[in-house]
């Protein structure tokens, strides 16, 4: 590694110009471009103490062994610059989205005599008019079977064609009228070029004009009781409606907007976009990238723009909407490309907020499917358990590997999660839940020994019950709760070969007292921490860094990130059954049915508690025995005290009501 301090420019040797800079490595090669508002500004900022940087950036500058900058007039400049020096050098510590494929595109060459329907990918021609790009080839043809009987625009190649006007014979689509057969000269130029607009037209969103001419002309052919002409015309009629469907109204204002949503975590990020024109869903596509440079959502957002628009194979809209607002240098930058002005915003309310909702659900369903198939693929499976086996100095690969994680809100509601992945692959009918009894208040480091304590201790006590290896039970459940007929709790029957704990080294050290206490010395530890990313192992005061590429870190993020969820979800169950507790819940005999009943009937714990035995006998399905219980339960408390929701600021008089929790973050 190099030292930064090596190589850093003199004082007063960097501008303070906008511009945009190139870090480089000690071979030449260009590892990171970046641009800048102030070069001087930004370029000091790399060069203060190393520990002090974010550690994807620390990764970088001690790569390099250059840097070397380039002056521009304005940060729209800098931002073209960047840009294009990102797509030369492909630089290694840059967002770089995988999946960059060309996407399919519905195509019509008005630039030819004869015009072309057709699927094109790749870049823009012109006298060609686009719709789309689509996710796949095959959703184009479907559109375009459906609206050739309509207008029977030629689809052919241009051999094709010129082959039927050599024999003077159309192919096969022009003998069932799915091509008007310009070949042959069934139609001039200038009517197929028609039909050709016409088909645009209708693509492009101009679809009422359309349905109602062939409407009038179904009605008229019926009328002069030309049957099979009325026939053919209901089943265009059908046809256009059907692909119309297709692309169903989400806009009603008409608008032509691009909407960009994001789906990140700590690792990976994907990109859905909404190509919106006439208010209707044109078309979408998406990308995913590595986190590889320190960047937040409005980086993010800015390359995922440079990526659209950077190529000029897409229009810029009218309005752009994003989930958070990157530099103005963007919104000038995308206004020049457009050539007016570009409304470039988050979307606050109304029918885009929800159809940016939509957009952000496939970006997560995107983000998922990616980790399913790389998590899914056995070669990659295999390699990241042998790296880990070789940073971690193991016997032998950890096919079975548990997690531990701890969940609170500021020290309340404290639990823990235990997470299984076998053979690299998420076991969730052995997942575990515990909550934390042995003491209350905020210590994840003794949370995490009591945990790791009742694990294996169940383990133990298992194995000498039955002397040999049990079969788990395969259903997911809190720790303690009953399995079979006789009460008996779930067991934990399999030990792992690799212990993980979310944290660093006090996390593992608590887990290591744990096992030894129980006389366990067969398992490996180690603790991976999030905000460096470093693996830690048991006695040892520098972690094991395992490289960015590594899939053996992959999976530890992986199985570390599945704990995470697992115990934050039953955090947040359990916070929200104690906040919406009530009077009644504790009523012996009294289940959800008729408490509801109960509350419905009077309105109010205040009214159920001033009313009488007979009163309660009102409720349908309240008996006399159970009223007589909740009265004598409701008479021996004392009323509580007024609640006041968060929220609106109302006073609550029912303790009922259900309170606001208050903002924090899980850990």
């Amino acid at each position: 590694m190099a030292d930064p301090s090596t190589y850093r420019p003199a004082p007063g040797a960097i501008p303070p110009s906008p511009g945009v800079y190139k870090f480089r490595d000690a071979h030449g090669r260009v590892i990171y471009v970046g641009k800048a508002k102030s070069l001087r500004q930004r370029l000091s900022s790399y060069f203060q103490d190393v520990a002090n940087l974010h550690p994807r950036t620390a990764t970088m500058v001690t790569t390099a062994a250059s840097v070397e900058w380039t002056v521009v007039s304005t940060e729209v400049e800098a931002l073209q610059l960047e840009y294009s020096w990102i797509k030369e050098f492909d630089p290694r510590f840059n967002v770089k989205y995988r999946d960059d494929k060309s996407y399919p595109e519905l195509a019509v060459t008005l630039n030819e005599e004869f015009p072309r329907v057709q699927v094109m990918r790749g870049a823009h021609r012109k006298g060609v008019r686009y719709f789309g790009p689509y996710g796949h080839a095959w959703a184009i043809r479907e559109t375009v079977d459906l609206l050739l009987r309509v207008f029977p625009v030629r689809t052919c190649s241009n051999g094709v064609f010129k082959r039927a006007q050599q024999v003077g014979r159309p192919c096969l689509l022009g003998y069932i009228g799915k091509c008007a057969a310009p070949c042959v000269g069934k139609v001039t130029a200038a009517e197929h070029r028609e039909l050709a607009e016409e088909f645009c037209d209708f693509m492009a969103g101009r679809t009422g004009g359309h349905l109602r001419r062939v409407e009038q002309e179904m009605q008229q052919a019926a009328a002069e009781m030309e049957y099979e002409k009325a026939a053919r015309l209901r089943d265009d009629l059908g046809a256009l409606q059907r692909a119309m469907e297709k692309n169903a109204v989400v806009l009603g204002d008409g608008t032509d907007a691009d909407l960009l949503a994001l789906a990140e975590d700590e690792l990976e990020a994907a990109v859905q976009i909404f190509h919106v024109r006439g208010g209707r869903v044109r078309g979408q596509r998406g990308w995913v990238t590595d986190r590889v440079e320190d960047v937040d959502t409005a980086g993010l957002v800015e390359h995922a723009l440079q990526q659209l628009y950077g190529e000029g194979n897409e229009q810029v809209p009218r309005e752009v909407l994003v989930p958070a607002l990157p530099d103005e240098a963007v919104h000038a930058w995308l206004s020049a490309l457009r050539g007016a002005q570009v409304d470039l915003r988050v979307p606050q309310r109304g029918d885009k907020k929800d159809l940016m909702e939509t957009v952000q659900r496939n970006a997560q369903q995107a983000l998922a499917l990616h980790k399913t198939k790389r998590a899914s693929d056995l070669t990659t499976r295999s390699r990241a358990l042998q790296e880990i086996a070789d940073a971690l100095e193991l016997d032998s690969v950890p096919l079975r590997i548990e997690c531990f994680d701890v969940s609170h809100l500021q020290g309340e509601d404290v639990v823990a999660s235990m997470v299984v992945f076998e053979d690299g692959l998420a076991r969730k009918g052995e997942y575990r839940r515990f909550e934390v009894k042995s003491f209350e208040g905020q210590d994840d480091v003794r949370s995490m020994h009591e945990v790791i304590t009742r694990r294996f201790r169940r383990y133990l006590q298992e194995r000498e019950r039955t002397g040999e290896w049990a079969v788990p039970e395969e259903a997911p459940g809190e720790d303690g709760a009953l399995t079979d007929e006789n009460g008996r709790p779930k067991r934990f029957a399999y030990p792992p070969q690799l212990l993980v704990v979310d944290g660093g080294q006090p996390q593992v050290a608590a887990a290591v007292r744990a096992l030894e206490g129980l006389g366990i010395d067969d398992v490996a530890v180690c603790g991976l921490a999030k905000r460096l990313e470093e693996v830690w192992l048991p006695g040892q005061d520098d972690p094991v860094v395992l490289p960015r590429s590594s899939e053996g870190l992959y999976l530890l993020q992986r199985v570390r990130d599945e704990a995470h969820r697992f115990a934050i979800t039953y955090q947040r169950a359990k916070r929200a059954k104690r906040l919406t507790a009530g009077e009644l819940d504790s009523v012996p005999g009294l289940g959800e049915t008729r408490r509801r009943a109960l509350l419905k009937h009077f309105g109010s714990l205040k009214k159920l508690r001033a009313a009488t035995v007979d009163e309660l006998c009102e409720v349908p399905g309240i008996g006399r025995r159970t009223a007589e219980t909740v009265a004598a339960a409701l008479a021996s408390r004392t009323p509580a005290a007024f609640a006041v929701n968060t929220a609106t600021g109302e006073i609550i008089e029912d303790s009922t009501a259900t309170a606001v929790p208050r903002s924090g973050e899980e850990t």
